[in-house]
C-alpha cells in the first residue's frame, strides 16, 4: 500500500509567550486555524537542521505508533516581530521569517517523571529502540522530553536527533555505529525487550515510507547554507542514514543491552 505523508501549513497570528526552558527559545503561538502551537524557529541556534530532525523524527515516531503532537509548517510574516519589545525575541522573529516548524500545544500536559509514572517494558523498549535509531541524545532523566497528557504518554522535542548532520559526517559510516549515549536514556533500565521492538518496527519503516517522510522536508530548508548542489542530494543524506541504520539495528541493540546491564 502506498504511503502518503502530509503536513498542514498555518500562518502564525499571535506570539503568546516564550518557553525559556528550551535552549533555542521556542514559543507558544496562535495560528490562523485558532489552535495554539509550540513554535520552533529556523533562526534559532541550530537553524533549520533542528527543524529537519524534528520533522523526520516526529513523523517516524507517528509511523511507529507513538503519540506525537501534530507537526505543522508555520509561516512567520516579515512584519510579525516589529511590535515585540524584547530585543532578543525580536531578533529571533526577524531571523525566522518564512517557513518554520510547530507542534500542537498540549494544554495542561505535565512533564513525564519516571519516579512517578512507571512505563512497562514493552513501551520502554520501543522508545529506547526508536531513540537509538534516530540518535536522539535528549531523552535523559534531567530532560525526558516526554509529557503525560490525558493519562497517556506523548513524545516531544526531537530536534537533537541526527546530530551527524551538524558536522558533515558521512551518514553511512555514522549509521553503522552504536549509539553510545543510550547509557543516559531515562527508560533504559526498563527496556528489556529491544529485539522484540525491532521485530515489530523494522517492517513499518519500508524504503518507500522513509522516502515519503524525508520528502516532506521543504526545499528551502535543504538549500539553506548547504554544501550540496541540490536539495535532493541533501535529502538523500537522511535516506541513506536511515536505510543503513535499519540494516544494522543489531549494533545499537547490542550497545543498549550492554549499557542496561551496567545500570542494573
Amino acid at each position: 500500500m502506498k504511503y502518503e505523508a502530509e503536513i498542514r501549513e498555518v500562518n502564525v497570528t499571535r506570539y503568546i509567550t516564550p518557553l525559556r526552558e528550551g535552549g533555542s527559545l521556542p514559543a507558544i503561538v496562535e495560528a490562523d486555524d485558532d489552535f495554539m502551537y509550540v513554535l520552533k524557529f529556523r533562526g534559532a541556534g541550530q537553524g533549520v537542521k533542528a527543524l529537519i530532525a524534528e520533522l523526520i523524527a516526529g513523523e517516524i515516531a507517528r509511523t511507529l505508533g507513538f503519540r506525537v503532537p501534530e507537526i505543522v509548517f508555520a509561516k512567520l510574516d516579515a512584519c510579525f516581530g516589529r511590535m515585540e519589545g524584547d530585543q532578543e525575541i525580536q531578533d529571533l522573529l526577524r531571523a525566522s521569517e518564512g517557513l518554520n516548524l510547530a507542534l500542537h500545544y498540549l494544554s495542561g500536559a505535565i512533564t513525564f517523571d519516571s519516579l512517578v509514572t512507571r512505563v512497562d517494558e514493552k513501551l520502554a523498549s520501543q522508545i529506547v529502540w526508536f531513540d537509538c535509531l534516530i540518535n536522539n541524545v535528549d531523552r535523559t532523566p534531567r530532560n525526558t522530553n516526554m509529557l503525560m497528557w490525558h493519562k497517556e504518554l506523548w513524545l516531544i522535542d526531537h530536534g537533537a536527533s541526527f546530530y551527524f548532520h551538524h558536522s558533515g559526517q558521512d551518514p553511512e559510516e555514522q549509521a553503522r555505529r552504536p549509539f553510545l549515549q543510550v547509557k543516559d536514556h531515562v527508560l533504559l533500565p526498563f527496556a528489556s525487550a529491544l529485539e522484540e521492538a525491532g521485530e515489530l518496527f523494522r517492517p513499518l519503516l519500508s524504503p518507500e515510507r522513509i522516502r515519503s517522510i524525508v520528502s516532506l522536508i521543504p526545499e528551502e530548508w535543504l538549500t539553506d547554507n548547504s554544501p550540496f548542489e541540490s536539495a535532493e542530494e541533501q535529502r538523500q543524506i537522511y535516506i541513506t542514514f536511515l536505510e543503513t541504520r535499519l540494516a544494522h539495528t543489531e549494533t545499537f541493540i547490542k550497545e543498549a543491552g550492554h549499557a542496561r546491564k551496567a545500570l542494573i
